[in-house]
């Protein structure tokens, strides 16, 4: 893993946003948007809301996507997996880069077809554990035309960043504003953030 980690890192360094395909293995994605398509399925995912503490909100009208937090209790076989793949990647990032990351909270988020998420940064106001955001698309059919592209803002460009399988997408949390472009059909990832305390 040691060659895609790097390669995430570099180019977070070239161009502030680091992108890695197959971050995720093929048959690690296909279970884990197995256990997304369960879950809503079963309408186990909320609605997700925008601020923290007593600012949060629920506004259709900024985001419109559906999540489920990851979290070991739940004793998943492929969240698990997720999660050691995610102990590894901190553990390098912190070997080689001194990030000191401490922690990290991670959900799995739905786009249902005509959702969007409008212009925004990750880090709150009022809290800034959140160092770097980090999303791993599940996505095995996606096409051009679908949508659901991850619109970052540099300060004299736009990158757009299709949402392909397996793709993993690493920028610092209060650096670069980005939207979800509108979905035209499901759009499946995980996504979440490396923390400090």
């Amino acid at each position: 893993m040691q060659k895609i980690f790097n390669k995430l890192i570099d180019s977070y360094i070239d161009n502030k946003v680091g992108i890695a395909a197959d971050f995720l293995s093929e048959s690690l994605a296909s279970h884990l948007k197995e256990n997304l398509i369960t879950l809503y399925s079963n309408q186990q995912m909320s609605s997700a809301k925008t601020g923290n503490d007593s600012a949060i909100r629920q506004n259709k009208l900024v985001r419109g996507d559906k999540i489920y937090w990851l979290d070991r209790t739940h004793n998943n076989t492929y969240e698990n997996d997720f999660f050691d793949l995610m102990d590894s990647f901190v553990s390098y990032l912190n070997m080689t880069c001194y990030t000191g990351i401490t922690g990290y909270e991670f959900h799995y988020t739905l786009y249902e077809k005509g959702s969007f998420y409008k212009k925004h940064f990750d880090q709150f106001r009022n809290n800034e554990s959140r160092q770097y955001s980090m999303i791993m698309y599940l996505n095995s059919d996606w096409e051009e035309g679908d949508g659901g592209e991850l619109r970052v803002y540099h300060s004299d460009n736009e990158q757009n960043i299709p949402p392909v399988n397996g793709k993993s997408v690493f920028f610092k949390s209060s650096e670069l504003e980005h939207e979800v472009l509108l979905t035209n059909k499901s759009r499946m990832s995980i996504t979440g953030w490396l923390k400090v305390n």
